[in-house]
């Protein structure tokens, strides 16, 4: 069995946009085991994808807080690590971070060249570079890095693979309902709360209610307020990436600003319409083989009637 070990830590986003290069190595080479690093606090998302064997969790972004602290944690990580000796290592991510995880382990590395990583001196940790133009799709140079890494040839189907868990979630509406997303982690990529409210109000006069998701205290209130507003909306408890990832799944169709679940949401291949208001959808926006829009860009918010569109359409 040929050992392969992934580095790709964070974000939310970031670990989705490889799920696609993961199944098509998955498809060209079975013979592979296919082990993950990846941040703690997104363990759950690996762990989805059928083909990776064991996920590894490290947690580099609390350690580099209190690293004399850490010391010991950091040893046992590194053990753990260093368990199979790896017939291959790809660092996915191309930075300086990555690079130094992908350093503890035990196995030849292979990565993004100087010029094609998202931090050029990360390639210096890497025995095999490869050039893949910056200018595309994450997901496209995610696939193309892993297609030139192991010899075979990429198509235009873009495959997730991932394995949902279908859970019980008792706040659900027992309706056909729809996910809004409105929270984000800045403020500039907000969405009008009034174009919420009506976004939901139409929705509901179809049958439709609205599930509207948060993640800390301040999109709590968010979430509560606009739930408040909108007819038969529903705030949910706090949920964990599996629970998410379930709800997403069985939705009619999800709205969202530019956040992990909105490409979470395309992962799952339900409808997506994903909200760009202060960022470029051009490199990072929702990309699936399913029904996936990407409306907006940055200082453009899209008005509320193209996302309503975008909406209908997605629903036939």
């Amino acid at each position: 069995m040929f050992q392969t070990l992934i580095i790709r830590l964070s974000s939310m986003g970031d670990i989705i946009h490889n799920f696609p290069a993961l199944s098509d190595l998955a498809r060209h080479r079975p013979d592979i085991a296919i082990d993950w690093v990846v941040e703690e606090s997104f363990a759950a998302l690996p762990a989805l994808h059928p083909a990776v064997r064991t996920v590894i969790p490290t947690a580099l972004r609390r350690w580099r807080k209190a690293p004399l602290k850490s010391k010991a944690e950091f040893i046992h990580f590194r053990r753990k690590l260093r368990h199979y000796q790896y017939d291959l290592i790809i660092d996915s991510q191309g930075l300086i971070k990555s690079a130094f995880i992908a350093k503890q382990a035990i196995g030849p590395i292979s990565g993004y060249d100087k010029a094609s990583a998202r931090e050029g001196l990360a390639s210096l940790a890497y025995q095999h570079k490869y050039a893949v133009p910056r200018n595309q799709h994450a997901i496209l140079r995610n696939r193309q890095l892993s297609a030139q890494v192991f010899n075979y040839k990429i198509n235009d189907t873009i495959d997730y693979g991932l394995n949902i868990p279908q859970l019980d979630l008792p706040w659900c509406p027992a309706q056909s309902y729809a996910v809004l997303l409105s929270a984000t982690s800045r403020s500039d990529k907000e969405w009008a709360e009034e174009n919420w409210i009506t976004l939901g109000t139409r929705l509901n006069a179809m049958g439709i209610s609205s599930v509207l998701p948060w993640g800390n205290e301040q999109e709590q209130e968010r979430s509560l307020r606009l739930a408040s507003a909108i007819p038969n909306a529903v705030c949910p408890p706090k949920m964990n990436l599996a629970e998410a990832a379930s709800l997403l799944a069985s939705s009619r169709i999800v709205v969202g600003v530019d956040t992990g679940l909105a490409h979470l949401a395309a992962a799952v291949a339900v409808p997506v319409v994903a909200i760009f208001c202060a960022s470029d959808p051009q490199l990072t926006g929702v990309l699936a083989s399913s029904y996936a829009i990407n409306l907006g860009s940055n200082g453009a918010p899209p008005s509320l009637e193209s996302v309503w569109q975008a909406t209908l359409d997605g629903m036939k």
